[in-house]
């Protein structure tokens, strides 16, 4: 574990990095749970360029949980489209409508409270407690497990979140939370750009599967095929993606188990 002294070191260099070159991101300046949610939902495995585009576009389109409660799945799909991981969408959907039945539409603070609501996660739970409430919960994503393995793990291999985990809480900036971890997460994004990948050496470390001819290419093709208009057939839907009819209807059963589609005698509809 550290000394204070290394500790105080560590903070110096992350804050004096972060007060020149704090990234500008709209998900920052408005800090109310509904809208960190979304936020920290859409850059689950998204890049933040991508994730800058959409999210003003989102909460155009639904404000708050009560909008995003009453939306129904093909309106909230259509302004998803492009993100991909659609699953995530679902999840939000269920979330809103979890917290408004259930919570009279206030998101809970507590953090077994958040972690027991549909599709959030420890990682999750941690960063919404964080940046909605700045309240100093210890988790660890992408950008944040990349720094400390940076600057704690020079020799080592297959580093656990665990041991990541006890260093980012014993150099927390408790005053002031938030902040540290916008401080953490840009420095890793800055990390990222300018040196291998210190996240190889963590255990779980997990190579992103090619995207070209992957089922989750083929499954955001078919959603938005099926988002142009009128429901279509399995024949149909392979035709226009020129797709093998065996793979696509297996696509097609996994995507109505889901809920993402729905069978009728005109064929395949989102609801």
């Amino acid at each position: 574990m550290p000394s204070t002294k290394e500790i105080l070191s560590f903070r110096r260099e992350i804050y004096g990095y972060y007060k020149k070159n704090r990234r500008s991101l709209p998900w920052r300046d408005e800090h109310s749970p509904y809208h960190v949610l979304v936020s920290e939902v859409m850059l689950q495995q998204t890049q933040v360029e991508r994730v800058n585009g959409k999210y003003q576009e989102f909460i155009g389109a639904f404000p708050d949980f009560h909008a995003l409660a009453r939306a129904g799945l093909k309106a909230v799909l259509r302004v998803w489209s492009g993100l991909g991981y659609n699953r995530r969408a679902i999840s939000l959907m269920k979330l809103a409508k979890t917290v408004v039945d259930e919570h009279d539409g206030v998101l809970p603070k507590d953090v077994e409270e958040l972690e027991s609501l549909p599709g959030i996660g420890k990682a999750t739970a941690g960063s919404m407690a964080a940046f909605a409430f700045n309240e100093p919960a210890v988790f660890a994503e992408t950008n944040i497990r990349r720094v400390f393995i940076h600057f704690f793990f020079h020799e080592s291999e297959a580093v656990h979140d665990r041991d990541v985990l006890r260093l980012v809480e014993a150099t927390l900036d408790r005053r002031n939370p938030r902040e540290w971890y916008y401080a953490l997460m840009d420095y890793g994004a800055m990390l990222k750009r300018g040196v291998p990948n210190p996240n190889r050496r963590s255990v779980h470390y997990k190579k992103q599967p090619p995207f070209e001819d992957s089922d989750r290419k083929i499954r955001g093709e078919v959603l938005r095929a099926l988002l142009e208009g009128k429901p279509l057939s399995a024949r149909e839907i392979a035709e226009k993606l020129q797709e093998r009819p065996a793979r696509l209807e297996r696509i097609l059963g996994q995507l109505r188990g889901e809920g993402f589609v729905k069978e009728g005698g005109s064929g395949y509809y989102i609801p």
